[in-house]
């Protein structure tokens, strides 16, 4: 029963990990980042979103490397 519930917690780690990942802006390289840089440095960026989706990443990392640990005892 035990196995079954982390194992649960740790699928539905795994999606909210793969999803947090995907919702963060990649950094921008070559030609057609030092394009975006420029607006980014006329407008602004949103910083708080990204601060926000970098720290949720980090906790969900972290109850997924828990979770698998507990498989691997059970």
């Amino acid at each position: 029963m035990l196995k079954t519930v982390v194992l649960i917690v740790q699928i539905l780690c795994s999606l909210g990990l793969i999803a947090t990942v995907l919702l963060q802006s990649g950094k921008s390289a070559g030609l057609s980042g030092s394009i975006a840089g420029g607006s980014e440095a006329i407008f602004g960026k949103k910083k708080g979103l990204d601060d926000f989706f970098s720290k949720l990443t980090a906790y969900i990392a972290v109850v997924f490397l828990i979770t698998t640990l507990l498989l691997s005892l059970l």
